[in-house]
Formats: structure tokens, sequence, C-alpha cells
């Protein structure tokens, strides 16, 4: 099969140079789509399931940096970058790569020679390595090491679907796994709720329960019954959440 690629970059002259160059140095390469913010990157790798996806990072929404977070262990990430070598130097090593834009073709032809090893070595990226790669280029940056979740590949049966965190009700511990409930219905997540609540923004995501992450924007309103217990009943009028005795401050008045 020939190798499979996905271009992000909010730039439309830069990605068509980019593609262009890619298509002049790489033929049997297959440019499988394109994007230009972070969030459509992140379905298309979901949809396409590409060898590669060459990422910018300074994109509206959904930087590359959380991009590339979330697509984490499905394919090889190349950052895509405006920044200086110093800022970049640290990628100059085998499972990540980075493009100094505007990419020159002696540049990207040592990426192609880089990546066609890892593709003929039938490898996946090590997740060690992207989260160095995020983080090292975050730090140079000035962003958090831990970019906000955006997306989440949980089961449903046997398929896997891409879930917006911003689209979650509600997660809640179900023995080893989390439940993630959208209105859509219920689908299960090889993730602790702790994982969960270091990469959730905690402004909009509000633990209720030593179980129970609660989507703020999700709540209609709270309701305490005779003994002073606690609970939040969401929009849809009909599911109501516990909340335990440590988080009931969120929801007394002042």
């Amino acid at each position: 099969m020939p190798p499979r690629a996905v271009l992000a970059d909010d730039e439309p002259l830069l990605r068509a140079q980019l593609r262009d160059t890619l298509n002049a140095l790489w033929p049997e390469l297959q440019i499988v789509g394109e994007a230009a913010h972070g969030d459509a990157a992140v379905r298309l790798v979901a949809e396409q399931r590409p060898d590669i996806a060459f990422l910018d990072i300074e994109m509206p929404g959904m930087t590359g940096l959380e991009a590339a977070r979330s697509v984490k262990g499905m394919t090889h990430v190349v950052f895509v970058t405006a920044y200086q070598q110093y800022a970049v130097e640290a990628f100059e090593r085998g499972a990540i790569d980075y493009v100094l834009k505007p990419a020159s073709e002696q540049r990207l032809a040592e990426t192609i020679t880089r990546l066609r090893e890892r593709l003929g070595a039938a490898e996946r990226p090590r997740e060690d390595a992207l989260q160095l790669a995020i983080a090292q280029v975050a730090q140079a940056l000035g962003r958090p090491l831990t970019p906000r979740l955006r997306w989440l590949q949980a089961s449903l049966g046997n398929q896997i679907r891409l879930i917006a965190v911003a689209d979650v009700l509600y997660f809640q511990s179900d023995t080893r796994y989390t439940r993630v409930v959208t209105a859509e219905g219920e689908s299960l997540l090889r993730r602790t709720l702790k994982e969960l609540l270091d990469e959730l923004d905690k402004e909009q995501f509000w633990q209720i329960h030593r179980g129970t992450i609660v989507n703020s924007a999700a709540i209609s309103h709270a309701a305490r019954d005779e003994m002073g217990r606690y609970s939040v009943v969401l929009k849809d009028g009909t599911t109501r959440l516990e909340v335990s005795r440590t988080f009931q401050h969120l929801f007394r008045a002042d």
C-alpha cells in the first residue's frame, strides 16, 4: 500500500506549497485530506487513518500541539512551524520531525527519508517521544504542557467513536472503565477519572462525586432534599446525578 498523509495548516498558500513539494519529492505519497485547523485534522486522522500527519503548530481553535496529543499513537506526526531553529532543535530525532516554514526541498527530502525508514520498519510512533515533542514545543511557545483535551476515542461495542469533549454530558466510573455519556448515548473509555480530570477544562467540567464529572453546560439546576443531600438535574429533565458532601460547596449560594 502506498503511504498516506494529511496536511493541516491555516495558511492555504503554504499548505499548497507543502503539498506540491511533497508530490514532487515523494510521488507515491497519497495526500488523503487537508485541514485548516486542528479539529478538522483530528477528524481526518480518525477517518482516514493516514501514516503521516503534517501539522502546523499555530492554528485557530485547536493548535497543532493539541491535535498531536489527540492523535497520539494513530499516526506519525511532523510538526510544521515558523519558529526558528532554537525552538525546535529537540525534534531532530527519530520518531518526531519538524519542517521549518516555508518548507525547503532539501529539508523536506530529509524528512521524507526519515519517514520512509519508519514506515519501512512498520513502526507506529512511540507515545513517549510524541509527548516529549509536544512538551518541548509547548515550553518554547510558553504554553501549558498539558493542552486541554478536545477529543476522545471511546468504545461502543466493537466500534471506536471519536467524541468531541464539548458534547459530553458527564463521565462516570464503571469498574475498569469510564462511561462517557452524550445526548447520543453511552460509550466506554479506557481511562480513569483522575486522568481525565487532569486534562479537562476545570471551568467547564466539574467533579461532583468521587466517581462523576459533569459538564457544567449540561446542568439545569441543583436540588437539595429534606436530608440536605444535593443532586444536579441535567437539561434533559430526567438525568439526576448525586453530589457528594465534598463538592456541595459548588452549589451553595453565598
